[in-house]
C-alpha cells in the first residue's frame, strides 16, 4: 500500500473554496484536466472525461459538509493502481481569509513501485490544488 497528501494554502473562507469544490460533481468547476462530469446512482459515482479525452470512474465513499471534506474510490481509470481511495477537504488556519486544502490518497500499486505511484498522484493532486487556488486571486 502506498500513500500520499499534499496541501496548499488559498486565500480564501473555508466557506468559500467549499462552496466552489466541495460538490461530488464540481471538478469542471476548477479544476482545468477535468472538463465534464456525469453523475449517476443518485449521486453516488460519477463518470469523469479528462481533458485528454480519458474516462475516469469513481464512487462517493463518504461525504462530510460540516467537516467540508469526501472521499471517493476509483472504479475505473488508466492508472496503475488498484484499492484507490482518496479525500479532499478543506481546513480552517488561524487567517480566517485563508483556507488549507488537503488531498490525499492510499492506494496498492500494479506493476510500478510505490515510489512512482505516489509520484504519479502527488503530481495530479498538485497541480489541481494550484489550479483550485487560482480561482482565489489574491
Amino acid at each position: 500500500m502506498a500513500n500520499t497528501t499534499v496541501s496548499i494554502e488559498i486565500p480564501a473562507s473555508v466557506d468559500a473554496v467549499w462552496q466552489l469544490m466541495g460538490g461530488f460533481d464540481s471538478l469542471p468547476d476548477w479544476l482545468p484536466f477535468i472538463p465534464k462530469s456525469v453523475i449517476k446512482e443518485g449521486g453516488r459515482t460519477r463518470t469523469l472525461t479528462t481533458s485528454d479525452g480519458g474516462t475516469v470512474i469513481e464512487r462517493l465513499e463518504a461525504f462530510d459538509n460540516r467537516e467540508r471534506r469526501y472521499s471517493y474510490s476509483i472504479i475505473q481509470a488508466p492508472f496503475p493502481v488498484v484499492d484507490y481511495l482518496s479525500t479532499i477537504s478543506v481546513h480552517a488556519t488561524e487567517d480566517s481569509t485563508v483556507s488549507r486544502v488537503e488531498w490525499t490518497g492510499r492506494f496498492t500499486p500494479v506493476n510500478v513501485s510505490n515510489e512512482d505511484a505516489e509520484a504519479l498522484f502527488s503530481g495530479i493532486y498538485r497541480d489541481g490544488l494550484q489550479a483550485l487556488k487560482n480561482n482565489f486571486p489574491a
